[in-house]
């Protein structure tokens, strides 16, 4: 649909063009173009999924879990605090901007990797790594939802989440392919200078701002976007505890982004003190996002048919059972299935949490809700690095893992008892 745009969004970093069309279709170039930014993003985390923790182990000699997961931890927390930061800068400067200060971030990550004298290094490239996620992939969420409108926000979600964790997936199998073959430094982390250029130069010359979408969305709902803008404690209430709705899917997001800080982290650690080797590792860390990437092409159009509550509670559950299967079993073949189920249950969640966000928030704040729910996803994990840590140091990986298996159902049954539906009926096909 299009719709005149008669009030300019603050920070708009563009004279308004007299007329901005909305939805997938009428956006589609510079929607598709954001998809493949995504993926760039996303390929920045692939790089360390499978090689990181082993480098931990075998080249710094961090006999300690917790003390090798300390990558995660900075990570976790700095990317969470960036989410925030990101959401409410692109709300008032434009959202381009931010995406490419995001990138400037990513520029030092993988030379640190490879010239690391020391795992203190390592944990600094994860700080800047933090930030360049925290800015860049909350910022093509964001753009995405400006261009799609009302409509369409589970499919758009499901898009933008598929190219990221497609993206994490391949980068984590071609870097446990290299370090097989040449060792885990530096070969892996050439790819990652490829991958900086590329994302940079993209976001720089053929990525436009979106802002004016918003202003078009204000403007096709009759909605008064002052009278709905609130200051950033506001937001942050709202979305953390009192609003049924946008403080389930937080919570919901916390425990998801925990059990893929225990993957990262402690899974190929986990399969190599069974034997595994380091291409096989490689593979199971492929697939797991593999499956979550691929399905989120089916799960955020879904939840525009069915809902979104009844995807997120269940997608808890059955990572919860992934979880605790992969404690449980033994063997290359049954870990594989396992992963392929978390990646399952996790693609049932995520693109579905986002667009739960996009349903509620108002146009004029959605930046600044995004921000807080990726700020609360996001220490995740750090909470699932610390808890993973402490518990495999004291009790062994078995047990960290089962243990975070149970929060992940605990936390599934919350959902299904507090979230409130956020999709308008009418809106369902």
């Amino acid at each position: 649909m299009t719709s005149p745009a008669r009030r300019e969004m603050p920070g708009a970093s563009h004279a308004l063009p007299r007329e901005v069309s909305l939805g997938l279709r009428a956006n589609l170039g510079q929607f598709w173009l954001l998809v493949l930014v995504n993926a760039f993003v996303g390929a920045m985390v692939g790089l360390e999924r499978t090689v990181l923790p082993l480098i931990a182990e075998q080249e710094f000699g961090l006999a300690s879990r917790k003390a090798a997961l300390s990558f995660i931890i900075a990570f976790g927390l700095v990317k969470a605090a960036s989410n925030l930061l990101a959401g409410r800068l692109g709300d008032r400067y434009g959202r381009k901007r931010v995406l490419l200060a995001g990138w400037l971030f990513g520029v030092p990550v993988p030379l640190l990797v490879i010239w690391a004298p020391s795992w203190d290094w390592i944990v600094f490239a994860n700080v800047l790594l933090g930030i360049n996620q925290g800015l860049a992939w909350s910022t093509t969420v964001i753009m995405k939802i400006d261009l799609v409108g009302p409509k369409q926000r589970g499919l758009a979600m499901g898009l933008n989440e598929f190219a990221g964790y497609l993206a994490i997936a391949v980068t984590a199998l071609a870097t446990g392919t290299i370090a097989e073959a040449f060792g885990l430094r530096p070969e892996p982390f050439y790819l990652g200078i490829a991958v900086v250029a590329a994302g940079f130069g993209i976001s720089l010359i053929f990525v436009r701002e979106t802002q004016h979408h918003v202003t078009a969305e204000l403007n096709a709902s009759g909605a008064d976007g002052d009278a709905e803008s609130r200051d950033v404690r506001d937001i942050f209430v709202r979305a953390s505890w009192r609003d049924p709705a946008l403080s389930s899917a937080s919570q919901a997001g916390l425990v998801n982004n925990l059990n893929d800080g225990l993957a990262w982290g402690l899974f190929p650690l986990f399969f190599a003190a069974a034997g595994l080797s380091v291409a096989q590792i490689g593979v199971l860390s492929f697939i797991y996002p593999a499956v979550w990437g691929i399905l989120q092409l089916g799960t955020g159009a879904l939840s525009d048919r069915w809902g979104r509550k009844r995807l997120i509670a269940a997608g808890m559950l059955i990572q919860g059972a992934a979880l605790a299967a992969i404690a449980f079993v033994h063997g290359f073949r049954p870990w594989a299935a396992a992963a392929a189920l978390l990646g399952v249950g996790t693609a049932m969640v995520y693109p579905t949490l986002l667009a739960a966000i996009g349903d509620v928030a108002h146009p004029r704040w959605r930046g600044s809700a995004v921000g807080v729910y990726r700020f609360w996803r996001d220490s995740g994990y750090a909470v699932g690095a610390v808890i993973a840590g402490v518990l495999a140091d004291r009790f062994g990986m078995t047990a960290a893992i089962a243990v975070v298996a149970g929060l992940t159902l605990i936390s599934g049954v919350l959902v299904a008892v507090r979230m409130p539906e956020t999709l308008p009926r009418p809106a369902r096909s």
